[in-house]
């Protein structure tokens, strides 16, 4: 079976007091916005009905501490079966990989500090949260790819090598309401003050891209909240 990879995420917040606004786009520009969010979407359709490899990197920095966390995500999921197997480890930590077993709408987690060393527990999938802005509650994929194909003003970033195969990278925004998807009340609620502060939606970029056959995959960026 072909495998796409979904590799890590490149998150940018952009804590400005301005957004670009589509209004100012030219009508060939704001076609191919159009264009490239159809690929974006396009590509992310065929890797649902499908099986990937996941690779991931994130890393965690608040603005007033210089430590950052850096969290690698590997595994396998097939994204048509709802089933999948990730394994979460926190660099340089020493703690043990927390593992993570994906079946239709229960996760099976174990390793977690909130779990007895030696068991496993669940969580029901569908009503997990995050309480960190752009990352996947339980890190699951299919929430990624959820934000990602509500990708608005998506642009071609050019080409690329990923895993020796040609890839093209892609460049879009996120609305408020896409970044705050399954977050946690108490997260939600700063990142709405924020929002008020600022008149606007926080201008938040995702980024990912098309390779081999039109998989999808997000290239290498940390994550940073300002």
């Amino acid at each position: 079976m072909r495998r796409a990879h979904l590799l890590s995420a490149a998150v940018l917040l952009l804590c400005t007091a301005c957004s670009s606004s589509p209004d100012g786009d030219s009508g060939e520009g704001a076609k191919e916005a159009v264009d490239h969010a159809a690929a974006v979407r396009a590509a992310i359709g065929r890797t649902s009905a499908d099986s990937a490899r996941v690779d991931e990197k994130i890393e965690l920095q608040s603005a007033d501490s210089p430590t950052a966390y850096v969290f690698t995500i590997t595994g396998a999921f097939d994204l048509a079966g709802d089933t999948g197997r990730l394994s979460v480890e926190l660099e340089e930590s020493g703690m043990a990989p927390v593992e993570e077993v994906f079946v239709g709408d229960t996760v099976y987690v174990r390793g977690s500090r909130a779990v007895e060393e030696g068991k496993w527990a669940s969580a029901l999938r569908s009503e997990a949260l995050t309480r960190y802005f752009l990352r996947a509650p339980l890190n699951d994929p299919e929430h990624l790819l959820r934000q990602m194909k509500a990708m608005q003003q998506v642009s071609n970033e050019g080409q690329e090598q990923v895993n020796d195969a040609p890839a093209v990278h892609y460049r879009g925004t996120i609305d408020h309401a896409t970044a705050t998807l399954r977050m946690t009340a108490e997260t939600k609620q700063g990142l709405d003050g924020l929002r008020e502060k600022l008149g606007d939606d926080m201008p938040s970029t995702r980024t990912c891209g098309s390779m081999g056959r039109g998989a999808p995959y997000r290239p290498d960026c940390p994550t940073s909240v300002v």
